[in-house]
């Protein structure tokens, strides 16, 4: 009995031992949609906004003299000022191809809490395309990139039970 109050003891203070816990480790792996979208979050968990911002097709591009591609980022970056951390789940990608590239949909649910100890929780999809490597021969290589993310504010619960079932245009 002992070791069970002990172990029940750990548990219960984990959650303030995580608050203390460092930055999650750098992850930047585009090989998949839910890699692609996990990347994101990671970066806004580390505070690197740029290259959350990168994870965008059309920002990976943006030339650094481009005004309205530095306000784009700037506003991009307030957006996620008061964000301490998020919690990402993904669902299975939907995948249609077209002249060359592959459009990957994919469901999302996350929990984000503010520094302020706030939770909100988001849900919907991300569009997220692959121009093909074989049909790329010209700089500047496009790896797998978010088009577009579409997510709402939901109902608190647990993630598994906001996460959309299917993403698919229609």
């Amino acid at each position: 009995m002992r070791f069970c109050f002990a172990v029940f003891s750990a548990l219960m203070a984990l959650p303030a031992f995580a608050q203390d816990m460092p930055d999650p480790a750098y992850q930047d792996d585009r090989s998949s949609p839910q890699a692609v979208v996990q990347s994101l979050y990671n970066a806004i968990n580390r505070e690197e906004y740029l290259r959350a911002w990168s994870y965008y097709g059309a920002n990976s591009h943006a030339q650094s003299n481009d005004t309205a591609a530095s306000a784009d980022y700037e506003a991009f970056k307030a957006g996620y000022e008061e964000t301490k951390a998020v919690t990402l789940l993904t669902g299975e990608p939907t995948e249609e191809g077209a002249a060359g590239s592959s459009y990957y949909y994919l469901p999302v649910a996350i929990d984000a809490q503010n520094h302020d100890g706030t939770r909100a929780q988001f849900a919907g999809c991300f569009t997220l395309k692959l121009a093909l490597p074989t049909n790329q021969d010209a700089p500047p290589y496009a790896p797998m990139h978010i088009e577009e993310g579409k997510l709402e504010t939901v109902e608190s619960k647990a993630l598994d039970a906001v996460l959309p079932t299917d993403c698919t245009p229609e």
